[in-house]
């Protein structure tokens, strides 16, 4: 089954438009990285200031080959001399043991 990370970033509310433009110039980095599946930003609507960054990837080692390569290349230093939109980030790896996508219209329930 696939593993998913969630990247936990602390986003004062002066950066959360720098850290959505950011992520809008990423130019499809990741979308061509051997094992990747999926990827959200999702912004919060209220309570927190913290950003969740979704992917899910085919496996563990697939997203290691990310992280210790391209990853490394789209986030090294930040460039221009930018500092980081987020004040502090964690980390959550999670491992698919369920899964429900949306029936098809007309399809009959299996139970």
């Amino acid at each position: 089954m696939s593993v998913v990370k969630i990247n936990v970033l602390e986003v004062p509310a002066e950066q959360r438009e720098e850290l959505e433009r950011r992520f809008a110039g990423r130019a499809g980095m990741v979308e061509g990285q051997d094992g990747f599946e999926w990827f959200e930003l999702l912004r919060p609507v209220e309570g927190t200031d913290r950003y969740l960054v979704y992917t899910r990837w085919r496996s563990e080692e697939d997203y290691r080959a990310w992280a210790e390569g391209s990853m490394r290349q789209a986030h090294g230093g930040g460039g221009e001399g930018r500092r980081p939109a987020a004040t502090g980030s964690e980390l959550w790896s999670l491992e698919v043991v369920q899964q429900a996508a949306p029936r098809a219209p007309g399809a009959q329930d299996p139970s």
